[in-house]
């Protein structure tokens, strides 16, 4: 980095606050009390970020008198589902060419399921009046190098050939009358498959929904041990013990109480700043006037986009493997990722130049070989967990949700039907070999975005064998 370009982003971060974005609102709801003592339920979901409130909404959507329990290990929303860009997405297979590449023969349903899981959300949002900022403005995919553009558009005639509609390649001048930058070079637009959303006020206002349905939630209160029972099963806390007839687990990243599932996913620290809000001078040099989200096309991506109040959030590039797969809060600050985010932002952004960073902050992903998630069944059916989202699960984890709770009603479905539910993605190895693989996976990925794209030999072993790293 040179030096001037160097102090131009130290300066940029010198007053950011050391924590999610989202998260530092005044709206932000107090703990819910522990649980102390026992207690008993139909349905125990363990985990309050997405995936298990809108599993705890879904089953009282399903059945009203069904009597559901939510523990929490922290607060409701204190993990990924706090912390990520807002980006809701239709895809449940982390795009259409990872679908395409893993499940060619169902990417039609796949498709369709997705388009309708993400007008559902919609739909919560606005039956439940869920205050999280959810715009449909789309997303557009920015080619940054000449070799990106080929990529946008052989992903673009797969898609019109596959029959989906309502994508538009973009040239250079059209992207930058969207979002201007002197980097873009073209562009791939989904104007309907993907919602921007306030990640935070999802958690809360999902949180109140369930709540008010009758569902009782156990903050501070972690899944520490699961046993069966002859009823159901039992899983014990800090300070008691819940006796369920079934358990959904949407622990993610987070250690599974199922421990075969644990080789399945390794966590990813993935990192994120915001700008304070743009003036109406700043916002109108960049234009952005449709408010889309947008990503750059390279393996190490940025996403970025305007927040409700005008701030820029820009996140990505990084994805740092912690040896062992060890979770740590100490992770979730790293400033030279910060000072390499605020350096590109700045070459994106030239006529920003100037503007400050009011937060920066990290935390983990579940990312598993497959890119998107995975489902199954413990103990007899009375279990069920998802997990691997690798990043997409602000939507995704709604129809993890109805996975779920389809397999443990024992029910034959379109979804439970699916390839995708009925596989596992490929585990990854044990230390050393994981942090082995997985670094010379990133350093592979790196040296094929500074020389066009070309992959050495590693990643094209590793795309015959369908295996990755991803946030």
């Amino acid at each position: 980095m040179a030096p001037r370009a160097m102090r131009t982003a130290a300066a940029s971060l010198s007053d950011a606050r050391p924590l999610s974005y989202w998260l530092d609102d005044p709206g932000r709801p107090g703990a819910l009390p522990a649980l102390t003592g026992d207690e008993r339920c139909d349905l125990l979901v363990v985990g309050g970020g997405y995936s298990g409130l809108w599993t705890a909404l879904l089953a009282k959507e399903r059945d009203p008198d069904r009597d559901v329990v939510l523990i929490e290990g922290h607060e409701a929303g204190w993990a990924a589902s706090g912390r990520n860009g807002g980006f809701c997405a239709a895809s449940l297979t982390h795009g259409f060419s990872n679908g395409l590449a893993r499940w060619p023969g169902e990417l039609d349903v796949l498709e369709e399921l997705g388009a309708r899981n993400l007008d559902a959300i919609g739909a919560a949002v606005a039956r439940y009046s869920l205050d999280c900022d959810f715009e449909r403005s789309g997303e557009i995919d920015v080619a940054t190098e000449p070799y990106q553009l080929a990529d946008l558009r052989e992903t673009y005639e797969a898609a019109v050939n596959a029959g989906v509609t309502g994508l538009e390649l973009l040239d250079r001048d059209a992207v930058r009358a969207e979002v201007d930058s002197p980097t873009f070079l073209g562009g791939l637009h989904d104007p309907r498959g993907v919602a921007m959303l306030h990640p935070a006020k999802l958690v809360w206002g999902l949180k109140r929904a369930v709540t008010g349905l009758g569902v009782r939630i156990y903050e501070n209160t972690r899944g520490l041990e699961l046993a069966r029972t002859a009823t159901g099963m039992a899983v014990r806390t800090p300070y008691g013990r819940v006796f369920a007839r079934r358990v959904a687990l949407g622990t993610n990243v987070f250690p599974s109480l199922v421990k075969r599932v644990r080789p399945y996913t390794v966590p990813v620290y993935d990192y994120a700043l915001t700008t304070e809000p743009l003036t109406d001078a700043q916002l109108a040099s960049v234009g952005w006037s449709n408010r889309q989200g947008l990503g750059d096309s390279a393996n190490r991506f940025h996403y970025f986009r305007l927040t409700a109040d005008h701030r820029i959030l820009w996140g990505g590039y990084d994805a740092v493997y912690p040896y062992g797969g060890r979770l740590d809060a100490d992770l979730d600050q790293r400033p030279e990722t910060y000072l390499t985010l605020a350096s590109h932002f700045f070459r994106c952004f030239p006529q920003l130049e100037g503007i400050r960073f009011s937060h920066a902050w990290g935390g983990a992903i579940d990312t598993c070989s497959r890119f998107s998630a995975f489902f199954g069944t413990a103990y007899d059916g009375r279990v069920a967990y998802a997990a691997g989202y690798t990043g997409l699960g602000v939507g995704a984890t709604r129809f993890g949700g109805e996975v779920m709770l389809d397999l443990l009603a024992g029910e034959r479905t379109v979804r439970t039907e699916l390839e995708m539910v009925r596989t596992k993605p490929l585990p990854f190895p044990p230390e050393p070999a994981a942090w082995a693989g997985i670094g010379l996976t990133k350093w592979s990925l790196a040296r094929a975005d500074a020389h066009g794209g070309r992959r050495n030999v590693w990643l094209r072993t590793m795309d015959r064998l369908g295996l990755g790293f991803d946030s």
